[in-house]
């Protein structure tokens, strides 16, 4: 199960029976979620241009599940005691899709504010202790590509040859509180380069940010238990550095 995933280093995890699951009752969503990120590949461009937030790669992967009829959702629990309304939760779900052996929610967490693992997570749990889902996905930055950012955007400025902030706005526009930032730390790197990844990487994909690392963190401390999980990371070998 997801060989070509793991033929290009990406990371998978499966917990509380989410192997079984996926293998005995919903192999079809397996294949799925394996032909969206298989050929997934992200022009380190788009990482400089787009910084935090909800860049293109993520809108891609979006685009490429909608398709296939992974559609967002709003699950709605209510408490009715006697015919009357106590209480109403909804839960959102971005990516939901009704199979035969279940239902599938699945989360994409590329560079969010990693408290949003905990809201993930917990969403997960109470959707199937309510019987909505049958297992739930989460897909985030790999240990490999969240380690290598500072190296990739050194390698990107380095082979663009920028050697200053006049030279960037062909690619992003900083703020000035960004430009001070990043001068401050070319100079303490002696490397306009090497200083402005350092700086850029810091401000944008920090480790207070949704990667690998930070999800095992949650998931070793049981939050989502028991809720059958497939946890994937995106490995650093599908960012390209050419042109």
């Amino acid at each position: 199960m997801f060989k070509e995933l793991r033929a290009r280093q990406y990371q998978i995890e499966m917990l509380h029976h989410a192997q079984a699951i996926l293998r005995h009752d919903m192999g079809s969503a397996a294949k799925e979620i394996e032909s969206v990120l298989q050929g997934l590949t992200i022009p380190i461009e788009e990482l400089v241009r787009g910084g935090g937030g909800e860049g293109q790669v993520t809108q891609r992967m979006r685009k490429a599940l909608t398709e296939l009829g992974w559609a967002g959702h709003s699950f709605e629990v209510k408490k009715i005691i006697d015919g009357e309304e106590r209480e109403s939760i909804t839960h959102a779900v971005d990516h939901v899709k009704r199979f035969d052996g279940g239902t599938f929610a699945l989360e994409i967490e590329w560079n969010n504010k990693d408290p949003f693992f905990d809201r993930d997570l917990e969403n997960f749990k109470r959707l199937h202790a309510d019987g909505a889902i049958s297992i739930g996905c989460i897909i985030t930055r790999g240990e490999t590509l969240h380690e290598a950012m500072e190296g990739l955007f050194e390698n990107f400025a380095a082979h663009r040859k920028i050697t200053s902030i006049d030279q960037l706005p062909d690619y992003c526009r900083p703020t000035e509180r960004q430009q001070k930032m990043y001068l401050a730390a070319a100079e303490r790197h002696k490397s306009f380069a090497r200083g402005w990844a350092d700086a850029f990487v810091g401000d944008k994909f920090g480790e207070a940010t949704t990667h690998w690392r930070k999800l095992q963190e949650r998931v070793k401390r049981g939050v989502g238990n028991p809720c059958p999980l497939l946890l994937i990371g995106i490995p650093a070998g599908v960012v390209q550095l050419e042109k």
